[in-house]
């Protein structure tokens, strides 16, 4: 399942994958995979995003 919740938040936030990779420490392809729904991020790197984009875990990563 893709997340476009992550998508829009980065967008919102004005960031590039790239930009939004090098904050939290992994690669620009690591956060284009989240964001296709091909990986599953650790909880340390969801929490890492989270805070980098000023949102919660439900924001971005709970299934409703």
């Amino acid at each position: 399942m893709k997340n476009k919740r992550l998508k829009i938040a980065r967008i919102e936030s004005d960031l590039s994958q790239e930009q939004l990779a090098k904050a939290v420490g992994v690669t620009r392809q690591t956060i284009g995979m989240i964001e296709a729904g091909k990986y599953n991020p650790s909880l340390k790197l969801c929490v890492a995003i989270c805070r980098e984009l000023n949102k919660t875990l439900n924001d971005l990563f709970w299934e409703a």
